[in-house]
This record gives C-alpha cells, sequence and structure tokens, in this order.
C-alpha cells in the first residue's frame, strides 16, 4: 500500500512525502524548507532523501536548506547546473541509470520540458510495489510495464485554454509555453493508453492549473478510460 501525502502540488510549490514503515522518501521541495519541515512533522531521522525533477522553483526551493541540513538530493545534472548549488549532499541521478536511497530502488528517466535536463523517476518499494513520477513534461517518450501507482502531472485541457484565450482570459503566447512543457490532458490519457496498466491500482493526477483545468472532469474521464481509481492531487 502506498502511503503518500501532498504537501503542495500547484505552479505556487510541489513536495509529495511517500512514507513506508521505516522510511521516508521525498519527492520534489518546490516549498519552503519551514513548510516541508512542518509537513512531515519536523522528523527528518526517517528521511532517505529527496529527488528534484528539475531547477524550477516551484520544484526545488529548499534544495539549500535541505543540502545544508544533511538530506541526500538527487537530480541530473543539468539541474545541479542551473541551480549553481553545490553540496556533499547533492548527487547526480542519470537517465535510465538505477541508484538506490535506502530500501527504495529508483530509477531516473529523461522527461520534456523547458529545463535544462528534466527527470521522471520510476520508483520501486517492496511495500507498495512500482510507482511512477512523472511532473511538468509535454510528453513521455518511454513505455512502462508493471506499474502499481501513477504519479502523473495533467496541467491543462486544450480546449479550456483555447476558451480562455478567445475570452481574453490568457494571453495566447501561455498557450506557446504550455503546449511546450506541460503535459496536457489529452495527451495524458494517449499515455496512459500507450502503457501497460494491468497491474496498477491507483493513479494520481499532479499539478493541474487553476484556470485550464477541470478537476472533476479529469478525474472522471481518467477512471472511465483506465477503470482505475483516480485521484487529483
Amino acid at each position: 500500500m502506498l502511503n503518500l501525502e501532498v504537501l503542495s502540488s500547484s505552479s505556487k510549490g510541489n513536495c509529495y512525502v511517500i512514507k513506508t514503515s521505516d522510511e521516508t522518501l521525498l519527492l520534489e521541495c518546490g516549498l519552503t524548507y519551514k513548510q516541508i519541515a512542518k509537513g512531515i512533522d519536523y522528523n527528518f531521522i526517517n528521511v532517505v532523501g529527496c529527488l528534484v525533477s528539475h531547477e524550477h522553483k516551484d520544484h526545488s526551493k529548499a534544495v539549500v536548506e535541505l543540502a545544508e541540513k544533511g538530506v541526500e538530493l538527487f537530480m541530473s545534472t543539468g539541474t545541479v547546473m542551473n541551480l549553481g548549488v553545490s553540496s556533499p549532499s547533492i548527487h547526480i541521478a542519470e537517465s535510465e541509470k538505477q541508484f538506490k536511497l535506502g530500501k527504495f530502488s529508483i530509477l531516473a528517466f529523461s522527461t520534456e520540458h523547458d529545463a535544462k535536463e528534466p527527470l521522471g523517476f520510476l520508483i520501486y518499494h517492496k511495500e507498495f510495489g512500482k510507482l511512477l513520477f512523472a511532473t511538468d513534461t509535454y510528453y513521455i517518450k518511454y513505455k512502462f510495464k508493471g506499474l502499481n501507482h501513477i504519479m502523473i502531472e495533467c496541467n491543462y485541457s486544450k480546449p479550456i485554454l483555447q476558451k480562455n484565450i478567445e475570452k481574453g482570459l490568457i494571453h495566447k503566447s501561455m498557450k506557446k509555453r504550455l503546449l511546450a512543457s506541460h503535459f496536457s490532458f489529452e495527451n495524458v490519457k494517449k499515455f496512459l493508453q500507450a502503457n501497460d496498466l494491468s497491474k496498477v491500482e491507483q493513479i494520481m493526477l499532479l499539478h493541474l492549473s487553476d484556470g485550464n483545468s477541470d478537476a472533476r472532469l479529469f478525474k472522471s474521464d481518467i477512471e472511465k478510460l483506465t477503470g482505475v481509481p483516480t485521484i487529483v492531487c
């Protein structure tokens, strides 16, 4: 069973906490150190590390402070370079190369975003199985088998975005950026259809846009499409 706590999932900040019987893994650190500390009840003893997908502040805000506190952080070379950080606690994660954090087995993979070298992560632990984590990407070139849980960005719907542009609520230049940086609802459905969902227990939709998404529609349509219980984080 996956024990997941969502501290935040939006353009204002992203941070997720996975807890097992004796370990804690952080996914993203896009909140302040104080917010993250409070979110885990100030218990860093069991934290085995933090995975950072890319350098944008809503995913990496607390990198420096976490590193100073001795939390092991893993990110790509490009992310490290763009953040301009250096610490014995900061480690390089390479696409398609596996590593371990405590009892977690992790495989990083490249994603597509307007960042230097963004990553997604395939995470395995015997207590919950295989988890796919992918956010801030408009496309994933890989296919996965044997997944048990999926955490995936579902940022916007193309028709909703277009209506907002026509109404003058959003400048048309925003459309170009979203198409080249974030996962649309329509592309998420295509991605799910292209992958093996036979063992998936739950799908979690992340990082929804405040004005260009529809949480009820997304949840309902994904469940109809996949037959898998779906929640919006």
